[in-house]
């Protein structure tokens, strides 16, 4: 680390559990974030100022007027323009330091396996199971840890589905196949801040899991109610007959 960067990460640096090891860790990590709207954009925008050094950012979908109640990472000028290319021009004014690649298109199987050979860790910040489901799959498969979150309405959670750990579920474990009614915001509306509480806790779990601070959610969900300001913690169990996990 050169002087400028000892001094913008210096909050952290000064942590015990991080030092200056830990944030070398961060400076040397490549993360996956798929989808830049509202939980994406806290995602985004915590790790770059914390020091991830390569951001790969997916989503191809374009800014609109009813996006900016709470995808914090656009700006009002950004209405019609590429999601992820509005959300790189904002990373890089926080943090130009950081690496961003952008991706503004779906990828299919092959392609994503082909990003997860250099990722270190990956973000679903998306809003429907079956891109979930694909998420989920491939991280498994590849060996690569899986933050998830969702927010809708006044509720939200978040979970870690880890490959590597022998006693953590994946994202099927939670979310059997047809359980898929159609739960997303366009459709059932959330509050704005509801979308930066989870997501902030996803960027949280992220850099737990880079630096090796902490225990991480694996094995559980954390769910949120907002209108109650009420936390629950949930262990969650692998299924045995799960086609991407089981025994």
């Amino acid at each position: 680390m050169n002087d400028e960067q000892l001094l913008r990460y210096s909050r952290q640096i000064m942590l015990p559990e991080l030092d200056i090891e830990g944030q070398n860790k961060l400076l040397d990590a490549t993360v996956l974030i798929v989808g830049m709207g509202g939980l994406g954009s806290p995602v985004a925008l915590y790790l770059a100022a914390a020091g991830v050094g390569k951001l790969i950012i997916s989503d191809h979908d374009e800014v609109d007027l009813s996006n900016l109640q709470r995808q914090i990472v656009h700006r009002t000028d950004a209405i019609g323009s590429s999601k992820v290319q509005s959300a790189a021009a904002t990373l890089a004014s926080i943090n130009p330091t950081t690496d961003i690649q952008c991706i503004d298109h779906k990828f299919d199987k092959q392609e994503l396996s082909e990003i997860l050979k250099g990722v270190d860790l990956v973000l679903d910040a998306t809003d429907n199971f079956e891109t979930r489901y694909f998420i989920n799959d491939a991280c498994w498969q590849a060996g690569v840890p899986l933050v998830s979150g969702a927010a809708i309405r006044w509720e939200g959670q978040i979970a870690v589905f880890d490959s590597r750990d022998a006693a953590s579920p994946c994202y099927r474990c939670f979310y059997l196949e047809g359980d898929d009614a159609a739960l997303n915001c366009a459709e059932n509306g959330v509050v704005s801040p509801l979308v930066g509480i989870i997501g902030a806790l996803q960027a949280m779990e992220a850099i737990k899991l880079l630096t090796g601070v902490g225990d991480s959610l694996a094995g559980y969900v954390l769910h949120y109610d907002a209108k109650r300001a009420d936390w629950r913690k949930l262990r969650l169990s692998k299924r045995e007959q799960c086609p991407t996990c089981g025994t």
